[in-house]
């Protein structure tokens, strides 16, 4: 169950100079008939960044990839989806250790040069003697595929569509490539969530800025959404460069530099949407924006209140203008000097609130309208600031209770 989310079209998926990938199936859940590992090599000039769950109880390859990544920029990725590794204590760890060795034989690499990625079912172990098989049975004559969206469907779990996304621009008279995929539909909250996503690209850039440039993208696409309220143990989001475009290196915060950022973030929001609007059992798309607050996480504050409110998200499945619901969530937000007296509250362009009460110019009938659609904005105007954040989400269904109650079976 999708809203508005179609399959990506393999012509608009392009290829990065400098990335090459192999995807095939190592029965990681025995009952998988789809591809569930997914290699990616990279260039040796590569440069490589990541941020990671902040759940205390992460995952095994967070934890490796985390150390990995203190060393050296990495050459290659491995990615799983069926089983996420975490709660698995150390073996678990040597497990993912493990396959970096098996990995590194084939591929002649120092084991600490490879970064690993799981997703699926916690407290399970890895089924190592599969894993290693598939590697015996797909490794020993490596064939390159140039199939992106078969890179997107080989890491999805509950997805129901594969998230890729590609675009060129260019910095000054140097032409840049960028894709990206993600996976991810459930336990995804702000702050990341149950998702993995990698954006590659070819332009020049220092480590330094590269670093700063995945804050600056993160905080403002995958910690604006929210499906459920529940961050996941093995979240990480990636940028990697091959650093092959023709473009001078970029090494200060200049025109050059925001141009490219601007475009990473582009690609960083389409994913993230997509994401959401492939949240398990959702049937309507949600945006929250919290204008004129004092700064943008007194925005992401209250938008996350809002989204992660299981009593708003099932008023919105019924389709059911119980906007009260609204004030209370914005009320429980932790935000001790919160004036609620000149809150205003817009459903689409119709006003709801006005400084705080009921406007004299709302209308029922409206509201059940836009709340019939499969999508619809809610704009909560603070007056207090300048900052605004827009937090993407969905409603609460029976369906998404069916997915989860029925995750393992």
């Amino acid at each position: 169950m999708t809203v508005n989310l179609k399959v990506p079209l393999k012509k608009t998926i392009l290829n990065v100079p400098g990335f090459r990938f192999l995807t095939f199936g190592a029965k990681i859940k025995l009952k998988n008939i789809k591809n569930d590992i997914v290699i990616v090599e990279l260039n040796k000039n590569s440069k490589t960044v990541a941020v990671f769950t902040k759940n205390k109880f992460c995952a095994a390859p967070v934890l490796l990839a985390k150390h990995n990544l203190t060393l050296n920029d990495p050459q290659l990725f491995v990615i799983n989806s069926g089983n996420a590794n975490a709660g698995t204590g150390q073996k678990g760890i040597e497990d993912a250790r493990e396959i970096n060795r098996e990995l590194g034989k084939y591929f002649s690499l120092d084991p600490n040069l490879i970064l690993p990625f799981s997703t699926g079912v916690i407290l399970q172990n890895l089924p190592l003697g599969r894993i290693k098989d598939s590697f015996k049975n797909n490794l020993a004559n490596i064939k390159y595929s140039s199939n992106w969206i078969d890179a997107a469907k080989s890491i999805m779990t509950t997805d129901t569509v594969p998230k890729a996304v590609s675009k060129k621009f260019n910095l000054g008279k140097n032409e840049i490539t960028c894709t990206g995929i993600a996976k991810g539909s459930g336990m995804i909250h702000p702050n990341m969530a149950t998702m993995l996503g990698f954006i590659f690209l070819d332009a020049k850039i220092s480590k330094t800025l590269l670093k700063d440039l995945v804050k600056y993208v993160v905080d403002r696409s995958f910690n604006l959404i929210s499906v459920d309220g529940d961050t996941s143990t093995n979240d990480a989001f990636v940028i990697s460069t091959s650093n092959l475009a023709q473009n001078s290196v970029i090494n200060k915060k200049d025109k050059m530099y925001t141009r490219l950022r601007n475009n990473v973030l582009e690609i960083a929001k389409d994913l993230a949407e997509k994401i959401v609007r492939d949240g398990e059992g959702a049937t309507k798309f949600v945006e929250i924006e919290v204008r004129n607050a004092k700064d943008l996480n007194e925005s992401k504050i209250i938008g996350k209140a809002i989204a992660n409110s299981p009593l708003v998200k099932t008023a919105f499945f019924a389709s059911d203008p119980n906007l009260g619901r609204i004030l209370s969530a914005i009320g429980n937000a932790p935000i001790s000097d919160l004036d609620v007296s000149v809150i205003d509250l817009h459903l689409n362009k119709n006003i709801v609130v006005k400084n705080g009460m009921l406007s004299k110019r709302y209308s029922e009938d409206k509201a059940i309208q836009a709340m019939k659609s499969k999508e619809f904005k809610l704009s909560i105007d603070l007056k207090r600031g300048k900052e605004v954040a827009t937090i993407l989400t969905t409603d609460l269904s029976y369906e998404y209770v069916k997915i989860n109650a029925e995750y393992r079976t």
